[in-house]
């Protein structure tokens, strides 16, 4: 029902004057004769005076800002002797010479101004007055916040108008006891009717409400007053030109005091846009190929579309007004309910996938969104699509577990074949199995011998790994030789076990049985690990009861694995033959160095880690007929067997070159080059050749003199007895062996005192992939530079340098535990001639 009340006439606006100045006009006219004062003033913080056609003087301003500095009464008896107010002008020429201020003290303590009385002679003022001024000053601020607050009120006031206004929104006022209903403006206005033109009456309301929708809007009304509480109803107007328009009423119903209805106050409003809204929405609901229906707060059916009708089953005479609960009783407790109730209790949209059971037997992509009319739900039937999507599901589960699978074999791969330790590359197949295939594992390995070997262990529990390795530690020498893994081992098939556990233990003997049951393995898997027709180890893998078994793919995968495993360490056991058959071979074309008195010569070999072929480095020392000694190191291009044979070939010459001639390292290296030619060894190589000498001058001076010819090789190094670092680069230069034979050839030549040491060396001990090798010169030099003070300190103890740890520290940290090349290295210490050759020298081969 809607009726209006009194047409609303505009109030007069209330200013700040009209509220403040009158009160407080009084209230300071109050103090002035209540006190016997001359003058009475009331300012406020802001400077302006309150109260028109008192005294405002800026005498009595600073008085009163004098007043506000605290919230306590200022109290001047006189102000002429008080220093409070001596200054002021008021002061200086009589007009005041007493003075009391009360400060204004507002809420939360803040000032907001001052009550001040004055007298033009001094005074004694008493509490009595402080108290009467204290009491009027609190009445002022309540005036003043009272004023604040009908400003405040009338603002709130004019704004809800202006809205009311704004929304077209009219207002109705209905005494139950007389019948009459008042109506606003507005109202008239929502109903066509002119101010003035509505009756009053129930009667003439309900002429002008659509008569489908009276006896709906008498029933609503009806409730109301009977209970006291509140109405609503929306209903068609019918207007004077025939046409209609909704209205959505809702009003209180006020009871009086004995407990019955007297009056009905409410508002109404125009709905009839919403209306064609809602109409059209209902058209499009209806066109739409999604089903979708409409719930109240009682869980009650309001709407349901064709499509939904279609899928729930159901006409829409069935399902309208019902509860959803009773009439599909599958779905309390399942997905639905709980996404329905969880989306209505938090206010925000849910979208889920749930299956309903028989008689629909369908699965739904459900999507619930509550709002101010109830929950709407959107659903589609994807039993069609769930059927494809779990089959593409069981394809993707089998596309990962072959993708998985082949990650796998990848990693084992790049294990296998990123490292020379095949041995250790293999022990790390077990962390690739376990837990991705079995609960745990076992690798096993066979020697050269055909001695088996437990060589690594893991179980997916931390906890439980030490017993696997226990059990490790026990079980080869306690299985039976006719168990599962010599079947394994001796038939190269894998071996399935069953009910592991009890099998295994009854092949068991001793500790392994009890270790074993506390590991409880339910399946067990042997597979050999074969290459080139013979079994080189084993993979065991273990399952607990909760993995039951290993589908075929698996196992096909698992014995790939474990022919990649033999055959790497198949291939890492011939590699290691050929690698120590070479070695032997490279160093057996290699001799122990001469040691001259004095002097200490050191040599180094070491082949390449990645290569076991036979290299072109070489190193010599030797005497010739003089007594001088000859250093010699050089690199013959390649790393075969030919490249070994030109070594020995180069290396053998300059040899029998050097002895018989007795000539200087560049007259050797000039007739090597002509031997190389003449005699058809057909390669190219580098090579210094040094030689220390000595007259009976330098010998009586304690020196030697280093004479040396570079061809084409790394320039040695030369650590000085203070600890300088040189380069032993010659003048220009020289060509590389084999390349122009004829050529003349140069030596260089420097005298070194005792305590020098020189270090010859090849390019595998500099060069680094990716890396120049004169940074790797750089790299040399800056380590003998930090081990020089080292050196030095040692070659001037009584012991005397220890070349051999010397080299050794200079090819570790500069190899770093690879070599990339082969690498050889010479080094000579000289020694004080006039001492005792030192033991740490070894012994003396004049």
């Amino acid at each position: 029902m809607s009726g209006p009340g009194p047409s609303r006439r505009r109030p007069d606006v209330l200013t700040p004057a009209s509220v403040v100045d009158a009160a407080l006009a009084r209230l300071t006219d109050l103090a002035a004769r209540l006190l016997g004062a001359g003058t009475a003033h009331l300012s406020l913080v802001d400077g302006a005076s309150a109260v028109p056609g008192l005294a405002s003087a800026s005498d009595l301003d600073d008085l009163c800002a004098a007043t506000t500095t605290g919230t306590v009464p200022l109290v001047v008896p006189d102000t002429a002797a008080d220093p409070r107010t001596a200054s002021l002008p008021a002061v200086r020429d009589g007009t005041v010479r007493a003075h009391l201020g009360v400060p204004l003290v507002g809420r939360e303590g803040r000032v907001v101004g001052a009550l001040c009385v004055t007298h033009p002679e001094p005074r004694a003022w008493s509490g009595t007055d402080v108290g009467l001024l204290s009491d009027l000053a609190a009445a002022a601020v309540t005036e003043l916040e009272l004023a604040t607050l009908s400003l405040d009120y009338e603002a709130d006031r004019l704004r809800w108008l202006l809205a009311v206004n704004a929304g077209g929104v009219g207002s109705f006022d209905w005494d139950l006891r007389s019948g009459r209903i008042d109506w606003d403006d507005q109202l008239h206005a929502l109903f066509g009717m002119e101010p003035g033109q509505f009756g009053g009456t129930i009667e003439e309301f309900r002429l002008v409400v659509h008569p489908d929708d009276a006896p709906r809007v008498d029933q609503a009304i009806a409730r109301a007053i009977e209970s006291c509480s509140e109405y609503d109803a929306e209903y068609r107007v019918l207007l004077p030109d025939g046409t209609y328009r909704w209205v959505q009423a809702r009003g209180t119903v006020l009871a009086g005091e004995d407990g019955t209805a007297v009056r009905l106050l409410g508002a109404a409003y125009d709905t009839t846009a919403q209306r064609d809204t809602d109409a059209r929405i209902a058209r499009v609901l209806e066109t739409m190929s999604a089903a979708f229906f409409l719930l109240d707060e009682a869980w009650r059916f309001t709407y349901v579309n064709g499509e939904a009708e279609r899928l729930l089953g159901r006409s829409r005479d069935e399902l309208v007004g019902g509860d959803i609960w009773e009439l599909f009783p599958a779905a309390v407790g399942s997905d639905f309910e709980v996404h329905y109730r969880g989306a209505a209790a938090s206010g925000e949209p849910r979208a889920f996938e749930a299956y309903y059971p028989p008689p629909l037997d369908a699965w739904y992509e459900v999507r619930a969104w509550p709002g101010t009319d109830g929950l709407s739900v959107y659903f589609l039937d994807i039993t069609a699509r769930r059927s494809s999507q779990e089959e593409a599901a069981r394809a993707q589960r089998r596309l990962r577990a072959a993708s998985a699978r082949l990650q796998l074999l990848a990693a084992v791969s790049d294990d296998l074949s990123s490292t020379l330790d095949t041995e250790d590359a293999v022990r790390r197949l077990a962390r690739h199995l376990v837990p991705g295939l079995g609960s745990w594992c076992l690798i096993t390995m066979a020697d050269e011998h055909r001695q088996l070997r437990d060589i690594a262990s893991w179980h997916a529990e931390p906890e439980l790994r030490e017993t696997v390795a226990r059990y490790a530690d026990l079980r080869l020498t306690a299985l039976s030789p006719r168990s599962y893994l010599f079947q394994a081992l001796r038939t190269g098939q894998l071996v399935e076990v069953p009910d592991a556990t009890e099998t295994i233990v009854a092949a068991l003997s001793g500790e392994a049985r009890d270790v074993l049951r506390d590991l409880a393995p339910h399946m067990a898997y042997a597979i050999p690990m074969r290459a080139r027709g013979r079994t080189v180890g084993a993979i065991t893998l273990f399952l607990d009861a909760e993995r039951g078994t290993l589908p075929a793919d698996d196992l096909a995968m698992l014995v790939q694995l474990a022919d990649r495993a033999g055959l790497a360490l198949d291939n890492a056991r011939l590699y290691e033959e050929q690698r120590h058959i070479s070695e032997t071979l490279q160093r057996a074309l290699l001799s122990a160095p001469v040691e001259p008195d004095h002097v200490h010569v050191v040599v180094r070999y070491q082949p390449a880690d990645e290569a076991a072929e036979v290299g072109g480095d070489w190193y010599d020392a030797f005497l010739q007929r003089d007594g001088s000694t000859v250093l010699a190191i050089g690199d013959v291009m390649g790393h075969d067997t030919q490249a070994a044979a030109a070594m020995s070939q180069v290396r053998t010459l300059l040899r029998g070159i050097a002895y018989t001639s007795g000539g200087s390292p560049a007259e050797v290296l000039e007739s090597l080059d002509d031997a190389m030619r003449a005699l058809k060894v057909d390669t190219m190589a580098s090579a210094v050749v040094a030689r220390l000498e000595q007259d009976a001058d330098l010998q009586e001076r304690g020196l030697r003199r280093l004479r040396w010819s570079n061809a084409g090789h790394l320039a040695p190094l030369l650590l000085l007895p203070d600890g300088t670092v040189r380069e032993l680069a010659g003048a220009e230069p020289q060509m590389l062996l084999g390349v122009v034979p004829g050529r003349r050839r140069l030596d260089e030549d420097v005298v070194l005192g005792n305590g020098s040491t020189v270090l010859m060396f090849t390019d595998g001990l500099v060069e680094r992939r990716g890396e120049h090798v004169r940074d790797g010169l750089t790299r040399l030099r800056d380590l003998l530079a930090e081990l020089a003070p080292r050196a030095v300190a040692d070659a001037r103890s009584a012991d005397g340098l220890d070349l051999e740890a010397l080299v050794d520290e200079v090819v570790r940290r500069m190899l770093d535990g690879r070599a990339d090349d082969d690498v050889a290295v010479v080094a000579v210490h000289l020694y004080d001639q006039d001492r005792p050759r030192p033991a740490v020298a070894g012994p003396s081969h004049v």
